[in-house]
């Protein structure tokens, strides 16, 4: 009896362990499978490093990649070329990391299902780019190196963003045989993963900061005599603005008087400000990651808080990052993330919508409501209003020294104030010069293509 009860009883045990393993599978699969599915190594799912399945396509439906079978890019060149760093290369040199994360939905799997397109084209991914934008940005950026982007500030969907240098995925340069240094840096998306000396467009971020804090800064003059010392040592102009206020101060990019407001507020204060804005923090979407910014004064002198101040000494930011800054602005101070993704479909079924996801405030209305108001001013008393037909633009200009015997980049930040264009953009050219006469040709012609998108 007592032989009966043990072997009952290790039976008995067994069927514990199997049940205790079998749901610890069936939790494994249920939370997991979809991973198994699309692990970096599936040749069902990868090719070259990139993601092999599926079609993909712009806003409005214009054929981007077909991976159906094998890698079938759009017909146009420019159009291959201002999307080859979302779309990827052949060799996976160039990733493309926001497909990659939505490989499980580009293939068509389902908890039930599983692969259900196993051996079909894949799903259908729609992406928040215009084509006729990427192709416009491509040709306004040149022969310059840079990045250019442009996205909509109340639902984030990114309009364009294009870097250069870049190749044509469908005949793409023998690099290892390139001298002319025309290709340095073809593998980076510059909009995501590079960071820039911000030059005077972080004069927004030092000038926000400042009306949060500072209640007189509006009726306060400053004086600039072409320079200002510090710490025996100067902080230098281009021109003297003599006295002037803020709003001035902002329109003539004065450094003596940024110099001014950046010793005001301080190391605490400014660093702060910076961290509150996120301006160095990076933004996560669609499985990207950008680079992370630089803003580090802490134990600084004061004439190295005060270049810091102007968006010199070691500040870098990253383009999309602070893109959404500035469209936090536009929003009166609360912003939303970035998004490349629209929808996926695979099978008639929606697998994938992208959302519009809100930040948290980061300024007040009434400190975002003034920075709208002095951005527009540049425009509308020194940039000039004609570039813009149709459009409300409020921006600032940089010129950002990089030393090392090059010419300053080129940048610019702003956004469109009309409620039917809610478009934020950033603009960096490597190694061309002054903002105003680089950016704003460039920035004109893309936010007319825009408008038309948006209008159509």
């Amino acid at each position: 009896m007592n032989r009966i009860a043990l072997r009952a009883g290790i039976a008995f045990l067994l069927i514990l362990v199997l049940l205790a393993g079998l749901g610890f599978f069936v939790f494994e699969y249920v939370t997991q499978a979809d991973q198994w599915v699309v692990f970096a190594g599936s040749p069902h799912v990868y090719n070259g490093g990139n993601i092999g399945c599926g079609v993909i396509t712009d806003r409005d439906g214009v054929l981007l990649l077909d991976l159906s079978d094998g890698r079938n890019y759009a017909q146009a060149e420019a159009l291959r070329r201002s999307t080859v760093h979302w779309l990827g290369d052949r060799k996976g040199s160039i990733s493309a990391p926001a497909l990659s994360h939505y490989a499980a939905e580009l293939t068509g799997y389902d908890i039930l299902n599983g692969v259900y397109t196993y051996g079909k084209a894949g799903g259908t991914a729609q992406l928040t780019i215009s084509s006729q934008a990427q192709e416009a940005a491509l040709k306004a950026l040149g022969s310059y190196k840079g990045t250019l982007g442009v996205y909509n500030y109340e639902t984030g969907e990114i309009l364009c963003a294009v870097t250069s240098p870049n190749l044509d995925p469908d005949n793409p340069p023998d690099l290892e045989k390139d001298t002319t240094g025309q290709y340095d840096g073809v593998y980076v998306n510059r909009f995501t993963q590079s960071t820039y000396i911000p030059g005077s467009i972080f004069k927004i971020v030092t000038l926000a900061a400042a009306l949060e804090t500072i209640p007189d800064i509006m009726q306060q003059k400053f004086v600039c005599k072409g320079v200002y010392e510090l710490d025996n040592d100067k902080v230098t102009c281009e021109d003297k603005h003599y006295e002037q206020d803020v709003k001035m101060a902002f329109r003539n990019s004065c450094n003596c008087a940024f110099a001014q407001i950046a010793g005001q507020l301080g190391e605490e204060t400014l660093t702060r400000y910076v961290e509150q804005f996120g301006v160095t923090q990076r933004v996560t979407f669609d499985g990207i990651t950008t680079a992370k910014g630089n803003f580090d004064i802490k134990g600084a002198s004061q004439y190295s808080i005060a270049w810091s101040g102007v968006g010199q000494h070691t500040d870098l930011i990253n383009p999309c990052s602070f893109m959404t800054f500035v469209g936090a602005i536009a929003a009166d101070g609360k912003g939303v993330t970035p998004h490349l993704v629209a929808q996926i479909t695979s099978d008639g079924l929606t697998s994938y919508w992208g959302q519009t996801k809100n930040q948290s405030r980061i300024m007040s209305v009434a400190t975002a409501e003034t920075l709208q108001e002095l951005m527009g001013f540049n425009v509308t008393d020194k940039y000039g209003s004609k570039h813009f037909p149709g459009l409300t633009v409020c921006a600032k200009t940089g010129t950002a020294e990089v030393g090392g015997g090059k010419k300053p980049n080129a940048m610019l930040a702003g956004f469109v104030a009309d409620e039917e264009y809610p478009l934020a953009f950033i603009v960096a050219v490597e190694d061309a010069g002054y903002g105003r006469e680089v950016c704003i040709p460039i920035i004109a012609e893309v936010l007319q293509v825009c408008k038309a998108v948006m209008d159509s």
